[in-house]
């Protein structure tokens, strides 16, 4: 893996865009031992709903699945918990999961992954359906997928094989919802979402016997935010994590639109469209993207400060690394992350107008006819993205077949895979351990910033691996902008900072739906595991540490 350290100054990706799967995977149902559930409970989404049931109902359904040449067996369980306010002991949410555990495993050893989306206010169906779950979608990435009849396959690239997996629904996703006096509101925000993820997690090891299981999180996109204060937040309850994945990273709300970060971005666009103004075109992406990266800091930094003084040189090279004429950046203020007066991304609906076409945000790889009706596109929320628009068919309809035919999950409530009351309601304000907090917005409100909660918790548990992975080709969360953030973050120990890797890949924001990439990291993530596990000494460590943590909250599990 490489070292965040040495990260931008070694952008090349280790993985061949065509990388194929090593390995292929069936799934049987079992026809015996099967509990399907009907959940009769009306989970509403707005900000003052909640629920009053507190049942922890659930469908249990067998399966197998073969991974890697190795045939496992292995539960899925879908339904509900119930969190309680950690004062009172009084409920406080009812909270739906998603959990695959393979069959007859001693929990000493058997590693546990969390995961979820970001948004906020997004489920976790997204990182469900599309990456390491035994079951996956079949899309058309980076084309449209076309409508129904769609498929679902089995998946080659589970982590099945190296972790138990649950996949978490914030409240006022899915089908989660806050217990009544609370509401769902109650819980949008940086510190309550957290705490209830916590709460959730604590319940999900007490009920399940997993307390001394090695456990990981993984989070996408506002997810990655998620983890760090979550990462915390955990550790001072006394529950110490083995490793965290962050997947397309917001760590720094001061940087989103910072156009030195999405430079090597925009560039890996126009390299992908090939539209570069340099010939011949560069034969490596990833030798390419760290370049681009070096002027970036540099030349383009110093430009970008100097405007409307320009060096003609620099323009030029920008021209050349981004396909667009100097006349357009110039009237852009050589910013290359700026919007229109709609809100639209100048970049992402210029480089390929002549064709009358737009690039996807999240994956610069999807165009789309561009209509001019797609809204501003940033790091805190969805929208009309070309990229969420040729996978949202095949997310929706085979989500539905999956929970209630397969997982045997029914329910006459709507599910809800993304709540846009959440995000309007989304409470951003966080101190975070270290105080290093960037700036307030035109409220006075702190912007969010979580890679100081990274850096204290790395710093508290000395043994805790994280791994960064990031698609070239996300402007949404663009990769060097993460590798800026993490490199900034107060952690002076370099042991450390050792545990801290990068890996970057040839896709956008929702790296696994590029098949390759896919492919890649779960190699990547099997040997974070693999290395975690296997050592003893320092499962040990995080054991103790835990056990210490944990008197000093005695009471609050």
């Amino acid at each position: 893996m490489t070292n965040t350290e040495s990260a931008s100054g070694s952008l090349q990706s280790p993985h061949n865009s065509q990388a194929t799967h090593g390995s292929t995977a069936a799934s049987v149902p079992h026809a015996t031992g099967d509990q399907p559930f009907f959940d009769s409970v009306a989970y509403g989404n707005g900000p003052d709903d909640s629920v009053t049931d507190t049942s922890e109902g659930a469908a249990i359904t067998k399966h197998t699945v073969t991974i890697g040449g190795k045939k496992i067996s292995y539960t899925a369980t879908a339904g509900h918990l119930v969190t309680v306010d950690p004062s009172s002991s009084q409920p406080s949410a009812k909270m739906f999961y998603v959990a695959f555990t393979q069959d007859d495993q001693k929990e000493e050893t058997r590693p546990l992954t969390f995961f979820y989306n970001g948004g906020p206010g997004s489920s976790s169906v997204f990182v469900l359906l599309g990456s390491f779950a035994p079951r996956r979608i079949k899309t058309s990435m980076p084309g449209f997928t076309p409508p129904a009849p769609y498929q679902m396959e089995d998946n080659p690239d589970s982590l099945l094989d190296k972790s138990d997996l649950v996949f978490i629904n914030p409240v006022g996703t899915g089908y989660s919802a806050a217990v009544a006096p609370r509401k769902n509101r109650d819980f949008w925000g940086v510190d309550q979402d957290a705490d209830s993820i916590k709460q959730f997690i604590k319940r999900f090891l007490t009920k399940n016997n997993r307390w001394n299981s090695p456990k990981f999180l993984f989070g996408e996109s506002y997810g990655t935010a998620r983890s760090c204060v979550l990462a915390y937040k955990l550790h001072e309850d006394g529950v110490d994590l083995n490793g965290v994945t962050l997947q397309s990273s917001i760590l720094d709300y001061t940087q989103a639109g910072n156009p030195v970060g999405a430079l090597p971005t925009a560039a890996a666009d126009a390299w992908y469209h090939k539209k570069l103004g340099i010939a011949p075109r560069p034969t490596d992406l990833g030798q390419f993207v760290e370049e681009v990266a070096q002027f970036a800091r540099t030349d383009y930094l110093n430009a970008l400060r100097k405007f409307p003084t320009t060096d003609n040189a620099v323009v030029e090279k920008l021209s050349e690394y981004t396909g667009i004429d100097k006349a357009t950046l110039l009237a852009w203020s050589l910013d290359i992350a700026g919007y229109d007066s709609r809100g639209n991304s100048l970049f992402l609906t210029t480089l390929l107008k002549s064709q009358g076409l737009a690039l996807g945000a999240y994956d610069g790889r999807v165009t789309a006819i561009e209509t001019g009706i797609a809204g501003k596109i940033d790091p805190n929320s969805g929208g009309n993205d070309p990229t969420m628009t040729a996978v949202s068919g095949v997310y929706t309809t085979m989500w539905n077949v999956y929970l209630n035919e397969q997982l045997k999950f029914t329910s006459n409530s709507a599910f809800t895979d993304l709540n846009d009351q959440a995000f309007k309601y989304w409470d951003f304000s966080h101190i975070d351990p270290t105080g290093e907090q960037k700036g307030v917005d035109s409220k006075g409100n702190i912007i969010l910033y979580t890679a100081g909660d990274l850096a204290a918790v790395m710093a508290l548990n000395v043994d805790l691996k994280v791994l960064s992975a990031n698609g070239f080709y996300d402007f949404v969360t663009p990769f060097y902008q993460t590798v800026i953030d993490l490199q900034q973050m107060p952690l002076l120990s370099q042991q450390v900072r050792d545990n801290l890797s990068a890996r970057f890949y040839p896709s956008g924001h929702m790296v696994y739906l590029d098949g390759g990439s896919r492919t890649a990291l779960k190699a990547d993530l099997a040997t974070m595991y693999e290395s975690t596990v296997s050592n003893t000494e320092a499962l040990g460590r995080v054991r103790a540490l835990q056990a210490r943590t944990a008197s000093r909250t005695a009471g609050t599990h």
